[in-house]
């Protein structure tokens, strides 16, 4: 089986960040949510500077080879958020093509999906 992989923006925050003195973006609190609770799941989480999705901030994308990738977005920085999208993710990684049907679909992602890519030709 290809791993799957949750890639996280770090760089992702609201636009009153700055404002309210925080330090730490709400990528960089989402990625720390995300792969604690992918701990021991099999995935695989990376962070990545900017993901150029702004207006939805904050986004994650799940990926493997030869499966549908896709990217969500509009998250809030929550154990709640994190969990539903390693949850998902663990769905992609079971799913032959990377199709995950929407019953199964964890109710914290619901909403939050931006792009779907289809798998580059000649991926296995």
């Amino acid at each position: 089986m290809t791993p799957t992989w949750i890639t996280i923006c770090d760089t992702c925050k609201r636009d009153d960040w700055a404002a309210k003195g925080i330090e730490r973006t709400d990528g960089q609190v989402l990625a720390d949510l995300v792969e604690a609770a992918a701990a021991d799941t099999g995935l695989n989480v990376r962070r990545t500077s900017c993901l150029m999705g702004c207006d939805h901030s904050c986004n994650v994308a799940v990926q493997a080879s030869g499966k549908l990738c896709y990217t969500l977005g509009r998250f809030e920085p929550t154990e709640e958020a994190a969990q539903g999208i390693v949850d998902w993710a663990v769905l992609h990684a079971d799913s032959a093509t990377g199709q995950v049907p929407y019953r199964t679909w964890p109710v914290a992602v619901k909403g939050h999906f931006v792009t779907r890519h289809p798998p580059l030709p000649g991926a296995e």
